[in-house]
């Protein structure tokens, strides 16, 4: 049996699925969900975490990406991480891998022809999927966006969280520090 949420977050409305639920998306919907644990990268999983001082392993993480209109939602929800501690967030290229690198660069709606990009014309919210958030004293935290646009040919394929809040002053705009974990999503 489904079970559905609703969650309102500034003005985003989303359903966190519970794991059943996440299983009977579907397919060819354009919905993509994630829920998982994190662990280290010699487990199998569809999250890894790659500082465990910052992601402890078990720590839970769902995502949810949903088609609307000429828009793209995104939800992102952690549980368990280090508590009143801010963390970046982004989609990336690629999949989770072994390594933090594995998941490739940002993805871009429109592709900075200068790679890494730290361009603010690129690397910004409206371009990029960026899930920046802040936990909770339990460790817990809730963030969504929308992006002005769908994915089309290139789909993003993780969302991987970094160890600091996302620049956006020339030069450093989309960085955020060491990427500490990783959650595979299909979007």
């Amino acid at each position: 049996m489904k079970r559905l949420v609703p969650l309102v977050i500034g003005g985003l409305v989303a359903a966190a699925v519970t794991p059943a639920a996440a299983a009977d998306a579907p397919r060819g919907s354009g919905v993509a969900v994630t829920v998982a644990r994190f662990a280290t990268p010699d487990i199998e999983t569809k999250a890894y975490t790659y500082d465990p001082a910052l992601i402890a392993p078990g720590a839970a993480v769902m995502v949810v990406a949903t088609p609307v209109r000429r828009s793209t939602k995104t939800l992102l929800s952690v549980y368990g991480l280090v508590p009143n501690r801010t963390y970046g967030a982004h989609a990336h290229q690629r999949p989770c891998g072994a390594v933090p690198t594995d998941a490739g660069a940002h993805h871009q709606h429109v592709v900075d022809p200068n790679q890494p990009s730290v361009d603010p014309a690129y690397a910004n919210p409206e371009n990029e999927i960026w899930l920046d958030f802040t936990t909770d004293e339990r460790g817990r935290a809730v963030v969504g966006t929308v992006v002005p646009w769908r994915f089309a040919d290139r789909r993003a394929g993780s969302v991987v969280i970094h160890a600091q809040r996302t620049a956006t002053e020339p030069g450093k705009a989309g960085t955020a520090g060491p990427r500490v974990g990783c959650a595979t999503v299909a979007f």
